[in-house]
């Protein structure tokens, strides 16, 4: 327990957190004057510079998804996705913006439409701006600056053994010294950020739940009844937090998007049907056509301060919320490569949220527009916690379908909890998952703690506000960390090419003697028992014989095995570590690998076949890149020697690219 949890971070953290909390509930009219004074200070001299930082994160992420890079895995090479795909999408889905669709799936389109940046207001053409402008605010961009947090920390916790936790970002930066006060500081940081962002949001997101109940059952929208809501949900939060990932979030996530799409077919059938689906595919079309100058728009042409209080808000919100939902992401992620993982998480994600805005955004522009609805706009301009409820009431059903997206804010605030709580207690604990449980629970029930303190005193605005304006000093961070990146990949790159080089011109485990052993291998398939024989008899031999040699011109060379005699590693140390994590070290070891006979190998009479009888097992050759994928059961001991001497001078050849 002591080990696992980092005394630092999490004490630090713990006093900051306090000290923060009652600073913006005792003096609330005070912290959010200066929160907002420097929010606003920062909005007007550095909006150019939250423009550009979020283009540049963008271009990087669909370069890396259609580059050579796009083919190097997030963890090991052997290594397989650990959740299906509708799990990590709905998990990626309700952890990264599920609530805010909830919140401004109706309000943003609708207040756009009656405000847009320039030009009149209730018209057609302020119709199509409206969407153009919520889609831009709620796509690749927002899920880019995801992205790369989420690839980077993957990139480097899986692929390259370092801890799970946002210091590891930097490590391309100062080496090993993001195990010193530095990456302590970046760890309380992201901390910080990330329990403010979720308490901030919860605190004003049972107003919207408070909102649901008072339409359906009359309860009173008051203090006491959100302190209560937020109780409630801290609740859930910290039983499912308890449960870990693949019971609690993972379930909660997948019922989550169930309803969503539920609720947004609902709205497809019982709306303008035809209407919706044609402005759909016009929406994504416009959006598309009008990217590049939407990136770069900062309205300098024209006297407006709408992009400080739209875009850039929006911009330094995700960056704020990045360290959070992008560690969660790459928790997930583990075992995809770089370009099914950006491919995934910019499009699909993307293209769920583009269709809830404009089910529910064009159909309450339509009611507003042509069906005379007027009082929709003037109640969400008035409150906007109340506008998805207010829009609900003009289909048939209401009651049923208000219920419905109750429950769905209070589960996406539940899934936003209890991950935000994973998360925070990874990073007080070196990116650890495996808790004890009081840790987890403490920090569930903090998030609902200091939301309910300043529900109460007040102090919301304020601690908003400073999580916002935290998002400049973290883009500075996160582009020097996005270069880093880049030279690491660059690295892998470089060795997956040297593995390839060609050092002999013939295949490594030829010899006179050992073909009919390999073929004997292949029909019959061998058990634990061979295996395990197999590389006690002919690989450790090989193996010394290496070492030996290497000894001799003197290198240090060692060999480890296990308890089991089901591993053996030969481990040459040739010097540092290099500037972006590369492991100059050559690594060769065979490994027992379990596998599934194909069905031809089976017996027919499967109902009798046991399952060890389904089961065979190889002597797989992992390098430091993880498992290659080839089997040497069966090769001679001379075979096994050429095949190491092959890796071996690849390796170098790696270390000679490198200089």
């Amino acid at each position: 327990m002591e080990k696992k949890l980092n005394k630092n971070v999490f004490f630090i953290s713990s006093g900051l957190i306090l000290a923060l909390a009652l600073f913006a509930s005792i003096f609330p009219s005070n912290a959010n004057d200066f929160f907002q004074k420097l929010q606003n200070i920062i909005v007007e001299n550095g909006s150019w510079f939250y423009v550009l930082t979020v283009a540049i994160i963008l271009i990087t992420v669909a370069y890396l998804a259609f580059s050579k890079y796009g083919d190097i895995k997030l963890g090991p090479d052997h290594s397989t996705a650990d959740y299906s795909y509708l799990s990590w999408f709905a998990m990626l889905f309700s952890a990264g913006m599920g609530i805010g669709l909830m919140f401004f799936g109706v309000a943003e389109p609708v207040m756009h439409f009656l405000n847009p940046p320039v030009g009149d207001g209730k018209t057609v053409e302020a119709a199509r701006e409206a969407m153009k402008i919520t889609f831009f605010h709620w796509g690749l961009h927002a899920w880019a600056i995801y992205a790369i947090v989420a690839i980077i920390l993957a990139f480097f916790s899986y692929r390259h053994n370092l801890p799970l936790t946002l210091r590891s970002a930097l490590y391309p930066i100062i080496g090993d010294k993001i195990y010193g006060p530095i990456g302590h500081t970046v760890d309380i940081f992201a901390v910080i950020g990330t329990l403010f962002g979720v308490a901030t949001s919860l605190g004003y997101g049972v107003l919207q739940v408070n909102t649901g109940l008072n339409y359906l059952w009359d309860i009173p929208v008051n203090t006491t009844s959100q302190v209560v809501l937020i109780i409630g949900i801290t609740a859930l939060a910290t039983i499912s937090v308890t449960t870990g990932l693949d019971k609690g979030i993972k379930k909660l996530s997948e019922l989550n998007i169930l309803l969503a799409v539920i609720l947004l077919v609902f709205i497809l059938l019982v709306g303008p049907t035809i209407f919706l689906l044609k402005a759909y595919v016009q929406n994504i079309g416009a959006y598309a056509s009008n990217l590049l100058n939407s990136t770069f728009n900062l309205y300098a042409y024209e006297k407006t301060d709408w992009i400080g209080g739209w875009t850039i808000l929006y911009w330094a919100w995700w960056i704020s919320w990045s360290p959070f939902v992008g560690l969660f992401i790459a928790r997930i992620s583990r075992g995809r490569t770089i370009r099914e993982f950006t491919l995934g998480v910019l499009l699909v994600p993307t293209g769920f949220t583009l269709m809830w805005m404009t089910f529910f955004g064009n159909s309450a522009i339509n009611l507003i527009l042509n069906e005379g609805i007027t009082a929709l706009g003037s109640t969400v301009s008035n409150d906007v916690t109340i506008a998805l409820f207010a829009f609900l009431e003009n289909f048939s059903f209401s009651g049923i379908t208000s219920f419905f997206a109750t429950i769905m804010v209070i589960i996406f605030f539940v899934t936003s909890a209890d991950s935000g709580s994973m998360v925070i207690d990874m990073l007080c604990s070196n990116g650890n998952n495996n808790t004890p449980i009081w840790q987890r629970v403490y920090w569930a029930v903090g998030e609902g703690v200091i939301a309910s303190i300043l529900i109460i005193a007040g102090g919301l605005a304020a601690l908003q506000t400073m999580t916002i304006a935290s998002a400049l000093p973290f883009s500075i961070i996160l582009l020097v960390a996005t270069y880093g990146l880049i030279k690491a990949l660059r690295v892998d790159i470089a060795k997956k090419e040297s593995l390839q080089y060609n050092v002999t011109p013939f295949t490594p485990s030829q010899t006179k003697d050992n073909w009919d052993t390999r073929l004997s291998n292949i029909i019959k398939y061998p058990s634990k028992t061979n295996v395990k024989k197999f590389i006690q008899t002919i690989a450790k031999p090989a193996f010394i014989d290496i070492e030996t040699q290497l000894r001799k011109h003197d290198l240090d060379a060692t060999i480890k095995e296990d308890d089991k005699n089901e591993k053996i590693t030969l481990i040459v140390n040739i010097g540092e570590e290099g500037n972006f994590g590369e492991n100059k070290n050559f690594i060769y070891e065979v490994r027992l690998v379990e596998r599934t006979k194909p069905n031809f190998a089976q017996d027919e009479k499967e109902n009798s076949l046991k399952q060890e009888e389904e089961l065979y097992y190889c002597a797989e050759v992992h390098l430091i890149e993880g498992g290659q994928d080839y089997d040497i059961m069966g090769w001679s001991k001379e075979g096994v020697r050429n095949d190491i001497v092959d890796h071996y001078q690849k390796h170098m050849h790696f270390i000679h690219l490198l200089s």
